[in-house]
């Protein structure tokens, strides 16, 4: 397992170092030099597109919740218990099965 192991990783390691010999070959002869590119479109097209969207997709998850009053607190965060397809009057059911209340004791009337 070990052996296997060892492979793999020297394989890993190994066959990036094959593909710098074509990165390192020169643009042929009848090709024209390209412009240089500005800082601000390699800025845009590296940083500020990809924060974009990101920024887009943060929005698209959390304003929807928000405009509903949902909470989008993290998971960590303790919530009170909830009771999925339940009665709307599930306190009012809850109060009127709990029996009355009796002044004697029942039981065994065992005592110690």
């Amino acid at each position: 397992m070990l052996l296997r192991s060892a492979a793999v990783v020297a394989v890993a390691l190994a066959l990036p170092l094959t593909y710098a010999a074509a990165a390192s070959a020169d643009r042929p002869e009848g090709w024209d030099t390209p412009p240089d590119v500005s800082f601000t479109h390699t800025l845009l097209v590296l940083v500020l597109i990809p924060l974009a969207c990101v920024v887009l997709l943060a929005l698209a998850v959390y304003v929807p919740p928000i405009v509903r009053g949902e909470s989008v607190a993290p998971a960590g965060v303790r919530a009170d218990d909830q009771w999925f397809g339940g009665r709307a009057d599930a306190e009012l059911a809850l109060e009127a099965r709990k029996p009355e209340t009796v002044d004697q004791t029942g039981g065994a009337s065992g005592s110690w």
